[in-house]
């Protein structure tokens, strides 16, 4: 039997609007359906009262009161007189829509973090994962092991974390999303899938040592595909020198030519609209010859106008000569001329590793220090307590052959770059200028002041983002989001998860760089919008209940600190926020004054291309 409605002519057109046009269309109903309910019930689930209301859209902030119910806003306004089984008084506080990170490191712990650090510590209410062509899946069940050579070096995830906290329930990256979907989480995640783990699925040994044939390049397409159906939200790979395995051996997608990493994308751009194209860069990038940063900016934009899918991409300035950063923005730029569409993902502050005795020294692999860092913690101070040895380490320090170095791992200090992290949020003194100061040499300084601190100091070694002049203006290029955390990623190496609060406490509070709506915009709806979550990052009746409560005078990073909590007692650095009053997810109060409710609300959101 036909279904009345079947021929419907208003059916049939609503059927043929663009997928994210019918899941806005959809929350609105829901939404409506919601405050009918609340109103025939004469209760909401929640009511946050007093705020000041930044929506995330750009527009003034406004003095207002945010009703949910069933995880959805249904109103936005005076609600005074109306009844909620709980309320929040924001008197003093903005109330914004959640913060969106794209770009984290997050597939493998989740399976053993079930809240979500520390992302949600900093308003992340939705954080996207598998960056850089690095994923759990597709995996094959007898060669699991090809999948944790990709991530632990390159992104500093634990191997024995991983084998003692990941239970391998699936294979392909549809039974990976899967298994996202049915874990308890605090917060909301989307998953791209990477060009390692999808080499060393299709090709196992050989996808570290040589391009894809025909056959590889189709088995690729077609689990490509097969994910973006099931939901994955784009592809990713890394063509960067930083990405090595721990033998020092490129990862798998590094590999691969062009010509292969064209097919995966347009493997994706065959589905239609929807799926993003997200790759760590090359050397070419920022070469200084002019002729190799051409030929590798003419390939990208290219790839993304003939395919029409977006293009994204870290935005770091490796130095002060123009070739090291210039050509990141102009990228944005010459894509968008040409007709495509290009993201750039703008850190806020100094990029670079965590130092600290309790985690790694650049000078760890140098003669006598490798020994004495061999030794507990205890032994380490008795030995700096010595004249002569304390000598003989600032020597060494000072004159010896410092290994290679990638990404964030520790590398020969430039003391005008290293600087002791003495509070949450800047300004800091760096050792060279502490060194000038008191008239000693820069390595005299910076034992004297982590001896001071019992070696519990850290300091912030920078490898790129050195002037933040720089860093403001890639902050405000039109196509630039605030991320780039990295969450999930380097957990014993960096702590950049709290990149959405520096930008809170230094470029808005302190530095008056941005008004609070512009930020919040950038940190919200721009995301949101581009990456497809069109029920999310608005505070407006009809949208998901998303929504960070926090007090702009006093929003910050707090101090980092070492745990070893991770899977198999291995350590990670951790780093919560002051300020916020509460975090939701979903309409549930995951965060209260800072401290976990037990509330596990987040949702896998699946991509636009999903069936």
């Amino acid at each position: 039997m036909v279904p009345p409605w079947e021929d419907d002519p208003l059916v049939v057109q609503a059927v043929s609007l663009p997928v994210e046009t019918r899941v806005y269309l959809a929350s609105l109903i829901i939404a409506a359906l919601a405050s009918l309910m609340t109103w025939e019930l004469g209760m909401h689930d929640l009511v946050i009262t007093n705020g000041t209301v930044v929506d995330g859209t750009g527009a003034s902030a406004r003095r207002g009161d945010v009703a949910i119910s069933d995880g959805l806003i249904t109103e936005v306004g005076d609600l005074s007189g109306q009844q909620a089984q709980r309320t929040i008084d924001a008197d003093g506080h903005i109330v914004s829509p959640g913060f969106v990170d794209v770009h984290t490191h997050m597939d493998a712990q989740i399976a053993w973090d079930p809240l979500g650090e520390c992302s949600c510590f900093h308003g992340v209410t939705t954080a996207v994962m598998g960056n850089c062509g690095f994923t759990l899946a597709p995996v094959n069940s007898d060669a699991r092991e090809l999948v944790v050579r990709n991530l632990e070096r390159a992104e500093d995830i634990s191997a024995d974390a991983m084998a003692a906290g990941i239970d391998w329930s699936w294979e392909t990256f549809p039974e990976y999303l899967d298994f996202v979907d049915a874990t308890p989480k605090g917060i909301n995640y989307a998953g791209y899938v990477g060009h390692s783990a999808l080499r060393t699925w299709a090709m196992g040994e050989r996808a570290f040592e040589e391009a894809a044939n025909d056959d590889d390049v189709s088995k690729m397409a077609a689990q490509v595909q097969a994910s973006m159906r099931a939901g994955a939200i784009g592809f990713t790979t890394s063509v960067s020198g930083n990405h090595e395995t721990s033998d020092d051996r490129p990862v798998a997608s590094r590999f691969a030519s062009r010509d292969e990493i064209n097919a995966l994308v347009q493997s994706m751009a065959d589905l239609g609209p929807g799926g993003i194209f997200e790759l760590a860069q090359h050397p070419d990038m920022r070469s200084p010859d002019p002729a190799k940063r051409e030929n590798y900016a003419r390939w990208l934009i290219d790839l993304a106008v003939s395919t029409g899918v977006p293009l994204t991409y870290g935005m770091l300035a490796f130095g002060t000569e123009d070739h090291k950063w210039k050509p990141v923005v102009e990228l944005l730029d010459r894509i968008t001329a040409e007709g495509g569409t290009a993201w750039g993902q703008a850190h806020s502050r100094h990029f670079g590793a965590i130092l600290s005795f309790q985690t790694q020294l650049p000078f760890d692999a140098l003669p006598v220090w490798k020994e004495l860092r061999a030794q507990p913690l205890e032994e380490q101070r008795r030995a700096l307590a010595d004249p002569s040895m304390r000598q003989q380490l600032i020597d060494i320090a000072d004159t010896a052959e410092y290994g290679r170095a990638i990404g964030t791992e520790a590398r020969k200090p430039e003391w005008q770059y290293v600087f002791p992290v003495t509070s949450g949020l800047p300004p800091y003194e760096t050792i060279a200028e502490l060194a000038s100061a008191r008239r000693l040499s820069p390595m005299a300084v910076f034992l004297d002041i982590a001896v001071e601190s019992d070696l519990n100091m850290f300091f912030m070694q920078a490898a790129a983002n050195h002037d933040q002049d720089r860093v403001l203006e890639f902050l405000r290029h039109p196509q630039a989001i605030p991320t780039f955390s990295d969450s999930g990623a380097h957990v014993s190496q960096i702590m950049d998860s709290s990149l959405q609060t520096h930008m809170l406490g230094h470029w808005v509070r302190n530095e008056q760089a941005f008004t609070i709506e512009q930020a919040v915009h950038r940190m919200t709806q721009v995301p949101a919008s581009a990456w497809g979550f069109n029920d999310r990052g608005v505070v407006a009746a009809g949208m998901a209940a998303d929504i960070n409560v926090f007090d702009l005078e006093t929003v910050t990073p707090d101090m980092p600190e070492l745990v070893y909590d991770l899977p198999g007692g291995a350590r990670r650095l951790r780093q919560t926020a002051s300020g916020f009053k509460a975090t939701l997810v979903n309409g549930h109060v995951l965060l209260d004054e800072g401290a976990p409710t037990g509330a596990r609300p987040g949702q896998l959101l699946r991509g636009r291309l999903a069936n």
